[in-house]
C-alpha cells in the first residue's frame, strides 16, 4: 500500500507495546497521543484504532523489537521503509521516516516484521528473516500500519533492537507482561523459582535491553536538535 500524500503533520498518535516505552516517549512528545498495547494482538489492534480515531495527523510506532537480521546487534535503531503483515507491504510514509532519523548513519532501513506473538527462539527468527528478509519484528507496527491505511492517515516506525537474532529468550520473557503492558511481579518469581535456570538469559536479555534503551536516548537527543522533529514532538 502506498504512502498517504499529506501536510507535515504536527500532531501525532502513538503505539508502543510496554508502559516503560509510554513513559519514556511522553517525555519527548509531551503533548501527543500515546497507547500502550500490553503487548498483546487485541491490545494492539484496539489501540491502534483508537490512536486513528482520536484527531492524530499521523500514526508513529515506538519503542523495543525483535532483531531479525544477525548482522544487527542490540542497540541498533530501526526506521523501515515498510511493515510487512498478513501478506500485505504497508510503506511508511517518506517524510515521517525523514523527520525520524532515516538519514542518520546510525540507522537502518528495510522492512519490519508484524508478529501475532512474542517470537522467543532464535532459531524462529532465522526462518522469519529467510522468508521476509526483514530486519526485525515488533507485535504492534502491523496494527499500526492497517489502522494508519484505514483511515488515509501517513504512518511510519522508530524501533530499536533489543534481543539480537542470536537471542533465545528465556519462557519469562512471554508470560510476565500485565495486561497494561507493566511488569507482573508474581509471574516473574513464580517462573524464576519454578526454572530457575531462566536466570542467566534473563540477565543476557537485561543487558540488551539496557543498550537499547540507551541507543535509543542518544537517538533522540541527536533527533530533538532538528527543527523539523521538534515541530513533530512538540
Amino acid at each position: 500500500m502506498a504512502a498517504t500524500a499529506h501536510i507535515t503533520p504536527t500532531k501525532p498518535g502513538i503505539l508502543v507495546g510496554l508502559t516503560a516505552e509510554a513513559k519514556f516517549i511522553r517525555q519527548v512528545f509531551p503533548h501527543a497521543a500515546i497507547a500502550a498495547s500490553g503487548a498483546t494482538s487485541a491490545g494492539a489492534k484496539r489501540e491502534a484504532a483508537r490512536l486513528a480515531a482520536c484527531g492524530a495527523d499521523c500514526l508513529l510506532s515506538f519503542g523495543l523489537a525483535a532483531g531479525l537480521d544477525p548482522a544487527l546487534p542490540a542497540g541498533t535503531i530501526i526506521v523501515p521503509e515498510t511493515v510487512l503483515a498478513w501478506g500485505t507491504t504497508y510503506v511508511c510514509d517518506p517524510t515521517l521516516r525523514h523527520i525520524l532519523g532515516s538519514g542518520q548513519a546510525s540507522s537502518v532501513g528495510g522492512s519490519l516484521l508484524h508478529s501475532g506473538h512474542v517470537v522467543l527462539d532464535a532459531g524462529e527468527k532465522a526462518a522469519l528473516f529467510a522468508q521476509s528478509g526483514s530486519t526485525a519484528l515488533d507485535m504492534e507496527s502491523g496494527f499500526l500500519a492497517r489502522a494508519a491505511a484505514d483511515a488515509g492517515l501517513p504512518f511510519a516506525v522508530l524501533r530499536v533492537v533489543c534481543d539480537p537474532a542470536t537471542r533465545t529468550l528465556p519462557p519469562v520473557a512471554g508470560a510476565v507482561l500485565s495486561p497494561d503492558g507493566g511488569l507482573n511481579i508474581k509471574a516473574l518469581l513464580s517462573s524464576l523459582l519454578r526454572k530457575p535456570t531462566q536466570i542467566p538469559a534473563l540477565m543476557a536479555l537485561g543487558k540488551d535491553a539496557s543498550l537499547a534503551r540507551k541507543a535509543m536516548q542518544n537517538f533522540l537527543q541527536q533527533q530533538r536538535t532538528l527543527q523539523a522533529f521538534a515541530r513533530l514532538a512538540n
